[in-house]
């Protein structure tokens, strides 16, 4: 997977996940990988209803140990 971009979202509470997940896809085309790197167990469920409800599509999601990874392609 050739990663285009990848937010630190280590730390973040809900919604600011969700919130720097939207303005930082902007900054990449469509069809380009987008890594997103947090710790809030919330943002699992909320990446991915997001990713359904503006078209993208979440490629995979790896958990370490509390650490997820998410890889989001843009739509």
């Amino acid at each position: 997977m050739n990663i285009t971009k990848t937010l630190d979202a280590k730390g973040l509470a809900c919604p600011m996940p969700i919130v720097k997940t939207k303005k930082a896809i902007e900054g990449i085309e469509s069809g380009q990988i987008l890594e997103v790197v947090a710790t809030d167990a919330g943002a699992k469920s909320d990446l991915t209803a997001w990713c359904k409800s503006s078209g993208h599509e979440l490629v995979n999601i790896n958990d370490d140990q509390g650490v997820f990874t998410f890889y989001i392609k843009k739509g």
